[in-house]
């Protein structure tokens, strides 16, 4: 690829974070980890923050703690990654999907309440693309009918919604660092929430169920390897003092694509605020009819690209329960959603280069 969909930003001071932990004999569950989970509780505004081998490992968490099981019903957005399904699957529970809101992709508040049943035990709220959720509303609707709300938060380290960091909202909140997030550990994620209790939990849980006060292999619960190692941690710790500048780049490149792409009408561009609050800018989705053929286009031409995301509801897995399943927004946006090349140092001359070959892509399909 000329133009690499998304491209880690590492520098020579993360990699000596990196080496440095080599240097010690402590490889996990270290000092490292506890300076990485505070780093993110204190940004999230949460007492409690619990590091994780990724967001997907997160997710399955706060269900577990929950106590979520066979018969317990989830909702969440359709449109959103396939991690989010998953994690309910996991726990043999029943995932409910919803439409989302036009503009901001996210789960739409207006159409929540007609989802809940008795069985309904928690609602998964994704920020989408790092646009913040209307959390309020939700959040009202969950307080009535007792329900918790989890932040699936991967997308969207340093959104805010109305002055509060997206993922230290709800019930629980997970982020995600994979590489082409905001800041990486390489693989890994956390979960953040005020509840002593599950965090505890989780603590033993990702560490094959042992709690502290377990002697050596005494394990009360059924856990999982879900520790996230002290060289993704130092690596986590090193990005997170970069997060603030690392924020401003990645919004100066989502002006930079605005400005280009309002040449070229047949496309939507994402918007670059909304009243809710702050953006974190995790990829730039556009919107345009004859999206496949024109993301075949981009990638035979060096650009890299890709369809995000393809819905839930109708992915073979989820079929059991998307019987009757009518989501028209979902349907709609997600046949015309592109990811285009996104990342800290992207280039104004890159970006013209990519808008530039899109604007030849639609002209070659529409001929």
């Amino acid at each position: 690829m000329k133009i690499p969909l998304s491209a880690p930003d590492i520098t020579e001071a993360d990699i000596e974070a990196v080496v440095g932990v080599l240097r010690t004999p402590r490889l996990s569950i270290g000092p490292k980890m506890v300076e990485f989970e505070d780093s993110i509780a204190r940004f999230a505004g949460t007492p409690h923050a619990v590091a994780v081998s990724s967001g997907t490992a997160g997710l399955h968490l706060c269900l577990r703690a929950l106590g979520i099981g066979e018969g317990d019903e989830v909702i969440l957005p359709s449109f959103t990654f396939i991690a989010a399904g998953n994690a309910i699957l996991y726990e043999r529970a029943r995932p409910v999907f919803m439409d989302i809101d036009p503009l901001t992709l996210n789960l739409d508040p207006s159409k929540l309440e007609a989802k809940i049943t008795p069985k309904t035990r928690a609602i998964i709220v994704v920020h989408t693309f790092g646009y913040p959720a209307d959390l309020n509303p939700i959040l009202e609707i969950a307080r009535t009918h007792g329900l918790a709300v989890i932040e699936d938060a991967c997308e969207a380290l340093g959104a805010q919604y109305r002055g509060q960091n997206a993922g230290g909202i709800g019930d629980f909140g997970v982020f995600g660092f994979y590489p082409n997030k905001p800041i990486t550990t390489g693989e890994g994620g956390m979960v953040v929430t005020r509840h002593a209790n599950h965090a505890a939990t989780m603590r033993a849980l990702r560490n094959q169920g042992r709690r502290p006060d377990d002697g050596w292999n005494d394990h009360r619960l059924l856990g999982y390897n879900y520790r996230l190692s002290e060289l993704n941690c130092a690596l986590g710790v090193a990005q997170m003092s970069r997060l603030p500048a690392i924020l401003k780049q990645r919004e100066r490149v989502a002006w930079i694509y605005a400005r280009e792409l309002a040449a070229i009408p047949e496309v939507i561009a994402p918007p670059l605020s909304i009243k809710a609050g702050r953006v974190c800018w995790f990829v730039y989705v556009i919107q345009l009819e004859a999206r496949d053929a024109v993301c075949d286009q981009l990638n035979a031409r060096g650009i890299g690209c890709g369809r995000y995301f393809a819905p839930l509801h109708r992915q073979p897995l989820f079929a059991p329960y998307a019987s009757g399943c009518e989501l028209p927004v979902t349907d709609r946006v997600s046949a015309r959603t592109l990811a285009l090349p996104f990342f800290n140092h992207l280039t104004e001359d890159q970006v013209t280069e990519v808008c530039r070959n899109l604007q030849d892509a639609i002209a070659g399909v529409s001929t």
